[in-house]
């Protein structure tokens, strides 16, 4: 499904650009030297993300050595999880096994909490 395909791309050009221009962001990518990605179950849609010297490089394939996977069921539903209103969704999807995740599980936390940062801002 290209729209989750473009949201994972998405994902990689707002912490790029958070690395950049968002203090809050930056601190949380100090000491941070990892690779992570985020698939469909099947690894039909694949794309990884490199944190290293407070910079964020991304790729449309699969990483060799990632710290941590996030799979989820399909296309469908990943674009459904990381784009719902509900806080709770990913958790959910967790509980209802449309997600898999495999690695270190502090980083996956780490992840969460970084994705506040990302939002675009709301015009007022």
């Amino acid at each position: 499904m290209i729209k989750f395909r473009l949201l994972l791309w998405a994902l990689g050009l707002m912490m790029k650009k958070g690395a950049k221009n968002n203090p809050d962001f930056q601190k949380q990518l100090e000491g941070k030297d990892f690779a992570f990605q985020i698939q469909t179950q099947d690894g039909g849609i694949v794309r990884h993300y490199v944190i290293k010297d407070q910079k964020v490089k991304s790729k449309g394939k699969a990483h060799v050595e990632p710290a941590f996977t996030i799979s989820f069921k399909d296309a469908e539903t990943g674009l459904g999880i990381m784009t719902a209103k509900d806080k709770n969704a990913f958790m959910k999807g967790i509980q209802d096994k449309n997600i898999v995740i495999s690695g270190d599980f502090s980083l996956v936390m780490w992840f969460q909490g970084i994705v506040k940062y990302l939002k675009p801002k709301k015009k007022k």
